[in-house]
């Protein structure tokens, strides 16, 4: 008998007598929580910001008729003379006289975005629970390259009507076709000797907008 043949048998007789083929066709039974705890609204967009804010981004709170002047003080505080806009950012959240708009594009060469300063982006949901902005490729937010090569994201949420409290939530209102970017603060790595490294996969540099009333 081959040392293998001693090992099956182990195998075999530890696991008793031989059952036939299970059925797993039922469906298995979760009971996942929905999300943890009862909260308002206003309670779930401020669960959003401490945990956004924990995740080191910088938020920001404005209304629909604060935006563009709030976009356009961030992007002059960082010295951006460029920023990437999507195809279907609303034309007025920035201002005309503001920094240079490269457009996104396929044509869009590497160098191009890589020397823009900012880029200004919707987004398709954000996650109270968790602190994380959901990107889907929407109008608003472009294609995906655009919000991993710039130094610096500015996210737009709507609040409360993009924010929602756990994961589970937010699944429901995805489209897992859509080209999916999960952001939960800015990018960072602690893989050498535990010292963390913002700016290695993504902006280091991640504002987020809560944009709330009319």
């Amino acid at each position: 008998m081959s040392s293998r043949e001693r090992v099956l048998g182990r195998v075999r007789r530890a696991l008793g007598p031989e059952r036939g083929p299970q059925d797993h066709t039922s469906a298995v039974e979760r009971r996942y929580l929905r999300e943890h705890g009862t909260r308002t609204p206003e309670q779930t967009v401020a669960l959003l910001a401490e945990n956004l804010a924990e995740y080191r981004a910088v938020v920001h709170r404005t209304d629909s008729r604060g935006l563009p002047a709030l976009l356009a003080r961030l992007l002059a505080e960082r010295g951006s003379r460029t920023v990437v806009v999507p195809p279907g950012l609303p034309s007025g959240w920035l201002p005309e006289d503001g920094p240079t708009r490269v457009h996104d594009a396929a044509s869009l060469a590497p160098a191009q975005l890589d020397g823009a300063d900012s880029v200004v982006t919707g987004c398709a949901v954000a996650i109270a629970e968790t602190g994380t902005l959901v990107l889907d490729g929407g109008p608003d937010q472009g294609r995906r390259r655009i919000t991993l090569v710039p130094d610096h994201h500015v996210c737009v949420v709507r609040a409360p009507g993009q924010v929602v409290a756990s994961l589970p939530l937010a699944m429901e209102l995805l489209d897992p076709r859509r080209p999916l970017t999960w952001i939960s603060g800015p990018s960072a790595t602690s893989d050498i000797e535990l010292d963390r490294v913002e700016g290695v996969h993504g902006p280091r540099t991640l504002e987020v907008v809560l944009v709330g009333g009319g």
